[in-house]
């Protein structure tokens, strides 16, 4: 799908597929969404550039994902979409700047796009003069919708730390039950904060990039450079808090872990004291069962209740050292 956003007066216009528009209109952003070849070719001939592959677009080293090429920057972030659930979905978006216009190319539709574009097109709108502020826009987008994510994320490890320190499950196979779904949900936002971060990075890269390139070959307006400071600060900020929150996940691991290996040791624990506990009894017992001829106490007529005696005694001696001794 292309969309075709062009300048009228001081506010953007959306041309749909097909549809005629005036030639004296500038374009300003040619939003590429799983482009068709024709598509791609369309916006190649306008432009006099080179369209970048999906596979291209999914390399992971810098040289192939911050470039020069044909008078245009390419310029590609790793985004996240589906993140209101619980399994993000990591899709490369590529910003292309020829001149005045901006190139997106996407296979993906992340909300800060939606976003930024029902703001852009309202008749109140900020007024957008040049593909540059449009991609700004769209990064800002982006920064503030993974900022909401941190938040989201940061509020849900702070319920699992009170389900992990403040839980009070009655039985202990109910506890390691719990402590266990704990651990899935642990993983789960550990993932869910390796793609933000990834993102974030990706952000700062493009932010830097970008405004190292302008001051080299042309001067930005003050407020546009204001707006790439800020986007590498907050980026540079909502990195190292995802890196805080990865720590505080990396701890709850550590302590839910730990828990659970507690309760299995209360379980040996127990087991260990019992065998201790009854291995008395059965000693006596042994003896007393043995078939020699001469045992003095076979014939004795107090000698079942002085055997029975005899094994409680051995039985409840032991279980009361542990108990003053603070074992049980």
């Amino acid at each position: 799908m292309l969309r075709i956003y062009c300048r009228d007066a001081e506010r953007l216009v959306l041309h749909n597929d097909g549809e005629a528009f005036s030639a004296t209109d500038p374009v300003l952003w040619y939003d590429l969404v799983n482009p068709t070849t024709g598509e791609s070719r369309h916006v190649e001939q306008a432009l006099g550039i080179s369209m970048p592959t999906r596979d291209e677009m999914e390399e992971i080293e810098l040289s192939a994902r911050l470039y020069q090429e044909d008078g245009a920057e390419f310029m590609t972030l790793t985004a996240l979409t589906k993140l209101d659930g619980d399994e993000p979905v990591k899709t490369p978006v590529t910003f292309i700047l020829k001149g005045q216009t901006l190139v997106t190319v996407r296979y993906a539709d992340p909300k800060p796009f939606v976003i930024f574009a029902g703001r852009a097109l309202r008749p109140n709108g900020h007024g957008y003069t040049c593909g540059e502020e449009i991609m700004l826009g769209i990064v800002e987008a982006i920064v503030d919708r993974l900022a909401d994510v941190l938040e989201r994320i940061g509020n849900d490890i702070d319920g699992i730390s009170r389900e992990v320190f403040r839980g009070k499950s009655k039985t202990s196979a109910k506890k390691t039950n719990d402590l266990q779904s704990l651990i899935e949900q642990l993983g789960q936002k550990g993932d869910f904060l390796s793609g933000v971060r990834e993102s974030l990075v990706s952000i700062s890269r493009l932010a830097a990039y970008h405004a190292a390139l302008e001051n080299a070959t042309r001067k930005p307006s003050k407020e546009t450079r204001q707006i790439v400071k800020m986007l590498q600060r907050d980026a540079s900020s909502l990195g190292d808090h995802a890196t805080f929150l990865s720590g505080k996940i990396n701890f709850l691991l550590d302590a839910t872990l730990g828990l659970i290996n507690l309760e299995q040791n209360q379980i040996i624990k127990i087991f260990t004291v019992a065998s201790v506990v009854f291995l008395p009894p059965t000693l006596v017992a042994s003896i007393y069962g043995m078939n020699f001829e001469v045992m003095p106490e076979l014939k004795w007529v107090g000698g079942y209740p002085w055997a029975v005696l005899l094994m409680i005694l051995s039985a409840a001696l032991p279980f009361l050292y542990f108990k003053r001794r603070g074992w049980l």
